[in-house]
């Protein structure tokens, strides 16, 4: 039984914990003192402040990284369609909103299950426990020693992260997660 599933595959189910690769789904970044308007403009909610995530109706994620910076990341329900076409559709124009493409440079893991947080505790110093960290936080961090942004998107059944980083380590942090999952009995 493996633990690890990318989001075109059933996602394995375990007695507690799933690791999904959601790499191939678009995700985008907009940044400029203009990104927040036109974010708003083309329907989107936004968070309140920076380090916060706003889910959308269609289950893609809004995710403030500071008070001009956006990160899109794409809903599963369309295989990220949306985002994809909020990137194609985007051109240069005489207001301070930059496109930053995501694609190619992070990678996106998803982890969910009852024991998350202690799961990250074996790899990441940042308090990840619900207390802590609850739904919509954003922390921009280091785990396994590389930069990650962890999110804890808000309304989901289930406890679950958001992980992103530089894609090139994509194997390497799969495999630390997958280790400090087996601390906890999932099998690798």
């Amino acid at each position: 039984m493996s633990i690890f599933a990318t989001h075109e595959s059933i996602v394995t189910a375990l007695p507690s914990h799933t690791l999904s690769d959601l790499t191939d789904l678009p995700r985008v970044g907009f940044r400029g003192r203009d990104s927040a308007r036109y974010l708003q403009a083309r329907g989107f909610s936004l968070p309140e402040r920076p380090n916060c995530c706003v889910s959308q109706e269609d289950g893609s994620q809004v995710i403030s990284l500071s008070a001009s910076e956006y990160l899109l990341l794409g809903s599963p329900r369309d295989q990220g369609r949306r985002i994809a076409a909020e990137e194609a559709r985007w051109e240069l124009d005489a207001h301070a909103n930059y496109l930053l493409p995501r694609q190619d440079s992070h990678a996106w893991l998803q982890l969910s299950g009852e024991r998350i947080a202690e799961v990250m505790a074996k790899l990441c110093g940042v308090d990840l426990r619900p207390q802590a960290f609850g739904p919509g936080a954003v922390a921009q961090t280091a785990a396994a020693r590389i930069n990650v942004i962890v999110i804890n998107p808000p309304a989901t059944e289930l406890a679950t992260f958001h992980i992103l980083f530089d894609r090139a380590s994509l194997s390497y942090f799969r495999d630390a997660l997958l280790d400090a999952l087996e601390e906890f009995g999932m099998p690798a």
